[in-house]
């Protein structure tokens, strides 16, 4: 049975999910606190549910050798070192869609607080005065809303603001016409909307592309008087333009839960008067908490009783009904890339992967993580399938991936070729409705094989007698065969012998085995 630390705080409802799965769990929501101590126990666990106190460091994860999965209650990951769960292995989900709703009326209540100037009226009020002429607001009704960022949450605020009657344009280059369409916004360039919004509001992730999206560049494109909102990321704003542009009257005023530097204790703009700011309240909603602790606690046993794998942000997402069919292809891909690393011994310079068939249909990525896997393991130990595609891209390996429909005998087929300075080396293979994947092709030469925890893999001149030769002297070496599976190209030209055996061939043997006449090639693989 498989075990979950919580080391945060999650909901009584979420640790339930865990039992009722089938997984045990250990509530400790104090234990994030502790280094020491979480350091000390992270080791029994295949999985750990957390929040933002928990801090994921390498050493920690050093220390987690049997942790297979991180689950973060929330959007937010900076407290979880990815790139080292990545080289371990450790699958890493957040729950991106729990607090969305959440996170849209926050910026929907800061629009409309920013409006009619609300907070500031409050204060006025508190204190004694009465001063209704000066807090003169502005309607939402037929204003321009632009908002940058079209994804989950940003559609949610283009749906309230329509039902506040609002004309709504937004800026996302992977929005497509036909999602602006379907959720009845006008896609447009930036500089368009920065020239037409009365209303600009943020809902974009922090990247090197989107980072300080609002600079003062595009302050100066924006309409006079323009209002700014940004329950996002801190760093979409370049903070000092926006300050200046709050005290020039470009811009009327901004509302913002996010900054560059958190907590945020000391920011020039909390000293202007036409900025409404509040501690990062986007997800602070008594449902958004419940949900996001629910969906973790959902998605970390799902991975661990049946592979489903949802949300991940090092591995592609594998659903519940795809889980059962992809796993035997998973492993095909994994062990043809096996067959292929052990024989390369020379730098990889390619990888082709081409699926055939009903296969070419399924969710590809994680068979390409699988073969890529299967490649590096023989030569990077470390190596692992979260890893691996980023391992390839570092060492300047190029991966070509291939989808078809079917051409030959099999429904579905995986073909693998390895590309170094000296040769290329294709092998394929299919899986049956065993379930068991099978070798079909090695070199272009067909042959069927199931691959055995223990194989030599011999080629060699089509000469009458080898078979003969080879056989007699594992028998001289003590080595019991146990299948034996020929293919050839063409009569006289490179024939294959791959055999499996019981038992292990050392150098020795090897060597023995290579001297025979005719045999260019010997090798013992591992599956």
């Amino acid at each position: 049975m498989p075990k979950v630390l919580v080391s945060d705080k999650l909901s009584p409802t979420a640790v339930q999910i865990f039992k009722d799965n089938g997984v045990e769990v250990d509530y400790l929501p104090d234990l994030g606190k502790d280094k020491e101590k979480l350091l000390e126990a992270i080791g029994q666990y295949d999985g750990l549910a957390i929040r933002s106190a928990t801090k994921v460091t390498e050493k920690l994860l050093a220390a987690a050798t049997n942790l297979k999965v991180i689950g973060r209650a929330g959007i937010g990951v900076d407290n979880v070192d990815i790139p080292a769960a990545t080289k371990k292995g450790i699958i890493v989900m957040n729950t991106p869609f729990g607090n969305s709703i959440t996170t849209a009326e926050h910026a929907i209540s800061m629009m409309l607080s920013l409006a009619r100037q609300i907070p500031e009226a409050d204060a006025s009020t508190r204190a004694g005065k009465w001063e209704k002429n000066r807090f003169m607001g502005v309607e939402v009704t037929n204003k321009v809303l632009g908002i940058v960022g079209c994804g989950n949450i940003g559609a949610i605020v283009a749906d309230r603001a329509q039902g506040l009657r609002m004309k709504v344009i937004a800026f996302d280059p992977f929005l497509t016409p036909e999602r602006a369409l379907e959720i009845g916004v006008e896609k447009v360039e930036l500089d368009d909307l920065l020239a037409r919004a009365d209303f600009i509001t943020l809902h974009t992730p922090l990247t090197e592309q989107t980072r300080n999206v609002i600079s003062a560049e595009a302050i100066a494109k924006s309409k006079m008087g323009v209002r700014i909102i940004n329950c996002a990321r801190g760093g979409l704003i370049d903070e000092a333009a926006l300050a200046d542009a709050l005290k020039s009257g470009q811009v009327a005023g901004a509302a913002l839960d996010v900054f560059l530097e958190e907590p945020a204790s000391a920011n020039p703009l909390f000293d202007l008067p036409n900025v409404i700011a509040t501690p990062h309240l986007g997800a602070s909603t008594s449902e958004a908490q419940e949900n996001v602790a629910l969906q973790v606690a959902e998605q970390i046993s799902a991975y661990l009783m049946s592979g489903e794998i949802t949300n991940a942000l090092n591995f592609p997402s594998i659903s519940g009904e795809e889980a059962p069919r992809l796993t035997p292809f998973i492993k095909l891909a994994e062990v043809l890339g096996s067959f292929a690393g052990q024989l390369t011994e020379t730098s990889i310079q390619t990888i082709k992967i081409e699926f055939e068939g009903n296969v070419a249909a399924m969710n590809t990525k994680p068979m390409v993580a699988a073969a890529l896997h299967g490649v590096l393991k023989p030569l990077l130990a470390e190596v692992n399938m979260v890893s691996a595609p980023q391992v390839a891209k570092d060492r300047g390996m190029a991966v070509e991936v291939v989808t078809r429909e079917q051409q030959g005998a099999y429904e579905n087929y995986i073909r693998l070729t390895i590309g170094t300075e000296r040769q290329e080396r294709a092998v394929a293979g299919t899986v049956f409705a065993s379930g068991k994947p099978r070798v079909i092709q090695v070199k272009n030469i067909n042959m069927e094989a199931e691959l055995t925890p223990s194989m030599l893999y011999v080629t060699n001149e089509d000469k009458p007698g080898h078979i003969g030769r080879l056989g007699t002297l594992l028998g001289t070496l003590g080595i019991n065969i146990a299948n034996f599976n020929l293919g050839r190209d063409q009569v006289g030209s490179d024939a294959i012998a791959l055999v499996s055996i019981d038992g292990t061939l050392g150098d020795k043997q090897l060597a023995e085995i290579l001297a025979l006449p005719g045999v260019k090639q010997a090798k013992a693989l591992k599956f």
